[in-house]
């Protein structure tokens, strides 16, 4: 009959066409010329309302079998052009499965915190213990204890953020801890370091921030003298710059010390002949130290009849700065990580 033929014409006409289909585009034209709402096979059920009534079931079974054979077809050719379209993928990217993969990026410690580690390492070495100390302060603590009373010269040395609590700051330099280990170990013998931070009001330039980290040393007992003070501070900055490193004790003054001295390291860079990061002197100066005022002692609990002993303070950032030729104190501080990532 010639309905049949019709639907004979449609299929291999549809399977042909779609034999020659290459792409995703074509295989949606394809499905919308024999598929669609408005398709051939679709619109082939139509001819059922011109046929005898007697024969419209078997019509309409053979529709629909068309209908699901084209639908198998191209359910075929759609899944053929994906598994082509991933072959070829696959060899563009030459992907090899037994190559080693990426590694995650990891962290890294601060500059800061390495060279904090390797101080308080240094001093661990030679008997101290690490003691920590509160940041947030009172005038008392910060100034008074250590010898600076109200109206003292010296403390214009330090410029103080005030809190808005009644007579507590942001501790200026970690010496306060000096009290406070003191009072909780008086009158024992003691060997101490206090890291921390500490900060000032200052303007930021390439040698100073307004929050910065100080590593505080301080011991106490008897019979301590200067020449103890002295072969602490040379044993560790030989252990951190090289044996071949010379000092100098040079005369100065802090409230808390006395005597006082600064203690400068010969320039690593020019080896004591004069470059500009020494300023063309040979030294550099890397802490302040000293014998602990008696004032400061009794305050802290110990007899300065019967107890003596030595402190010294030093700011890391300095050290690692020296260490590593780092020339700008804001790089700890400015979260560059084409910095952070060299240590």
């Amino acid at each position: 009959m010639e309905t049949y033929e019709t639907l004979r014409t449609i299929e291999q006409d549809a399977l042909a066409e779609l034999a020659e289909v290459q792409d995703e585009k074509d295989l949606d034209a394809w499905r919308v010329k024999y598929l669609g709402r408005k398709g051939l096979a679709t619109q082939a059920i139509k001819r059922l309302r011109d046929l005898p009534p007697e024969e419209r079931p078997a019509y309409g079974q053979a529709v629909n079998a068309l209908k699901e054979r084209l639908q198998h077809a191209f359910e075929e050719r759609q899944e053929a052009l994906k598994q082509r379209a991933m072959e070829a993928e696959l060899r563009a990217e030459a992907f090899d499965p037994t190559l080693p993969g990426r590694r995650p990026p990891v962290g890294r410690y601060h500059p800061s915190n390495l060279i904090l580690r390797e101080i308080t390492d240094i001093f661990k070495q030679m008997g101290f213990q690490v003691f920590d100390a509160p940041e947030v302060e009172t005038d008392e603590y910060n100034f008074e204890l250590l010898n600076i009373p109200a109206g003292h010269p010296a403390r214009d040395m330090w410029d103080t953020f005030y809190t808005t609590n009644e007579g507590q700051l942001l501790r200026t330099h970690t010496s306060p801890g000096q009290i406070w280990a003191m009072r909780q170990f008086a009158p024992e013998p003691i060997r101490v370091i206090l890291p921390g931070k500490c900060y000032r009001y200052e303007q930021v330039t390439p040698r100073s921030e307004m929050m910065f980290h100080q590593v505080e040393g301080l011991a106490i007992g008897h019979h301590i003298t200067f020449a103890d003070l002295k072969g602490t501070v040379v044993n560790f900055v030989r252990q951190m710059f090289g044996p071949e490193r010379k000092l100098r004790f040079r005369c100065s003054h802090f409230p808390f010390t006395e005597p006082s001295v600064e203690v400068d390291m010969d320039c690593i860079l020019c080896g004591g002949k004069g470059c500009r990061v020494c300023k063309y002197t040979g030294w550099l100066e890397i802490m302040g130290a000293g014998m602990v005022h008696p004032v400061v002692l009794r305050n802290g609990g110990y007899d300065p009849e019967e107890y003596t002993g030595f402190a010294f303070g030093m700011g890391p950032e300095r050290i690692a700065m020296l260490k590593h030729g780092i020339e700008d104190i804001r790089y700890f501080f400015s979260n560059d990580i084409r910095f952070l990532s060299q240590f």
